[in-house]
């Protein structure tokens, strides 16, 4: 069978037409034809040179193969985890015929060390209450023989009927493990800080809605966005005949212009980079529209024109750039499926760091003469920070005594940045637990400078059902072994993360030696940081059901989903595996 590419690739078995005469029969019986024309031996066993009653075309049969490849990748997966204690991973999305679903991944560490998501499955769910999301969860992984008491972390979007203290779903799931510890998506949680700062900051309030008026004026027709396109094409072309810009893959890519969403990771700070990258583009596009055009047109793009060529517009999106580029890097970091909870601590410390940096004084004159460089290279006006504040496109009364300098420097730059570490230190709260402070000692980073037997031995209390009295009293004397082995053991010298010293661990087999341990860092390790695992699936999920297969069954379209998505064990699986388990699901008139 070869493992069958439709389902590998995702692609539809059926085809609207699948007459013999038909000049387009469906992916499947295409590629059958393909093979049978091309192989003499395959020809000879399929379509109209098999028997009757076994050309294996029929749909119940291809549903029932590509069940039988689900059935065999998800074995995998459940060998793999084994009995080891996992996390789940869960949000729900509405897909293409606009059914509820809820999508479940399991976090877990493998045999090699390495902490892994691996998708479960799809399941329908009639409402998002938290019982209805807690029974859906619990009734897949008694398909699996997988119970809750083994779920040691949740990660969730942070929705109400999620992480209510009360009756949220992390509640209901910890009363059946009270070890299955919650925490809210980190790149959610960054995300929000991000829509705050857009949203209740007067002045990027201002410069968001500007924002979103030039978009409105560009994005109205096709002629626009085209008339963008050819500025950038004409700059491109006199710009490397003057060799100010390099060619080579990859570089001088068109770049186009999104509306920001709320809940895209990114999509604001990209909105920013685009349009100061276009700048000059933009520009000129919005003086062709306001020369060119008549009536409202016109003045739209005249009015936008007005606002886009002032110093506080530029002021602005320069002052986002640098506070969405010093959070982007984390956002990004927050995605990666190899990230753990320490490294994520870490990192948004960092962030913080840096930002607490930027409001420094050297950090103000330093980004105040990127915006004045920027200001002189395009013709706009650079202001005297001395004079009268006059705002643009808004009414003077509001500013009657204000003068530039505090307009700019205090309400606007400082006043962004501490905003934005006051939703940081807000909707992070969490990083302050005890539970995540403990962790912090497993770090293995400046050589272990964080480690503290105090602390992890405290960490092990959080999971009682894990560690009994016998194996608690034993482990400080491990751990100081431990700690007196890997501090001077050239193999964890540079290792950066908790994930990297899991796999060292297990490459140098010292698992054995300090099993209590390793059992502790596999239980900090599957706590998860960030739900982009189960936002991938939901994208994989609209590939398969789509507007054109958006009827597909529940049981259809998790089956096409777990090839699809686990496809590293798709091509482990064996053909006769496949076979076995299809020739199984019910008696058949011919073996295969």
């Amino acid at each position: 069978m070869q493992k069958i590419p439709s389902v590998r690739q995702g692609l539809a078995f059926r085809g609207h037409d699948e007459s013999k005469n038909s000049e387009n029969r469906g992916n499947f019986r295409e590629l059958l034809q393909w093979l049978a024309g091309n192989f003499g031996e395959v020809n000879k066993v399929v379509l109209e040179n098999a028997p009757a009653n076994c050309q294996m075309i029929d749909h119940k049969i291809q549903k029932q193969l590509i069940a039988s490849c689900a059935h065999e990748t998800t074995k995998f997966i459940i060998e793999e985890l084994g009995d080891e204690c996992f996390a789940i991973l869960a949000d729900e999305s509405s897909d293409a015929y606009q059914q509820q679903q809820l999508a479940l991944c399991l976090c877990f560490v493998n045999k090699i060390g390495e902490p892994i998501e691996r998708f479960l499955g799809f399941v329908h769910v009639e409402d998002t209450t938290s019982l209805t999301l807690k029974e859906a969860i619990k009734s897949l992984l008694i398909k699996y023989q997988l119970h809750l008491a083994k779920v040691r972390g949740q990660g969730y979007d942070g929705a109400s009927n999620m992480k209510g203290h009360v009756n949220g779903l992390k509640q209901l799931i910890m009363e059946e493990s009270s070890s299955a510890y919650y925490v809210h998506c980190f790149a959610h949680q960054l995300q929000l800080t991000l829509v705050a700062v857009a949203k209740e900051n007067t002045d990027c309030a201002w410069f968001f809605g500007q924002l979103a008026y030039l978009l409105n004026v560009l994005g109205m027709s096709c002629k626009k966005i085209r008339m963008l396109r050819i500025a950038q094409a004409e700059y491109m072309i006199e710009a490397l005949k003057l060799g100010d810009i390099e060619t080579g893959q990859g570089l001088n890519q068109e770049m186009g212009l999104a509306r920001p969403g709320d809940t895209y990771w990114g999509s604001h700070y990209r909105i920013v980079i685009h349009v100061m990258s276009l700048y000059p583009f933009i520009k000129k596009v919005l003086f062709r529209v306001g020369k060119e055009s008549k009536g409202a047109e016109a003045i739209g793009a005249q009015t936008m024109l007005e606002v886009f060529e002032s110093f506080e517009f530029v002021f602005l999106l320069h002052s986002m750039n640098e506070i969405f580029g010093h959070t982007n890097d984390l956002c990004n970091a927050l995605q990666r499926r190899e990230q753990d909870v320490v490294n994520a601590m870490d990192l948004l410390e960092f962030t913080k760091v840096e930002l607490d940096i930027l409001r420094e004084d050297y950090g103000w004159k330093e980004f105040l003469q990127k915006v004045t460089s920027f200001c002189v290279k395009h013709n706009v006006k650079v202001i005297d920070l001395d004079a009268k504040y006059k705002p643009i496109q808004r009414a003077r009364k509001f500013y009657k005594d204000a003068f530039n300098y505090h307009r700019f420097h205090a309400d606007m730059f400082l006043g962004v940045i501490d905003r934005q570490l006051q939703e940081l230190n807000n909707r992070f709260d969490e990083v302050n637990t005890e539970l995540l402070r403990c962790m912090a000692s497993f770090s293995p980073t400046n050589c272990f400078s964080a480690f503290n037997i105090e602390s992890l031995v405290k960490l092990a209390g959080f999971y009682p059902h894990d560690f009994t009295s016998e194996e608690m009293n034993q482990l400080p004397f491990q751990l100081n072994r431990y700690f007196s082995d890997v501090s001077t053991n050239e193999s964890f010298t540079n290792l950066k993360s908790l994930a990297d010293l899991s796999k060292m661990l297990v490459t140098i087999q010292k698992i054995v030696r300090y099993d209590l341990i390793y059992k502790l860092l596999k239980l900090v390790l599957v706590l998860p940081v960030a739900t982009a695992g189960v936002e991938r699936i939901f994208s994989s999920m609209n590939y398969i059901k789509n507007m054109l297969r958006s009827k597909m069954g529940q049981e259809y379209l998790n089956d096409c989903l777990v090839p699809f998505i686990e496809r590293e064990f798709f091509l482990q699986v064996k053909d006769k595996d496949i076979i076995t388990y299809f020739q199984n699901m019910e008696r058949r008139k011919v073996v295969l």
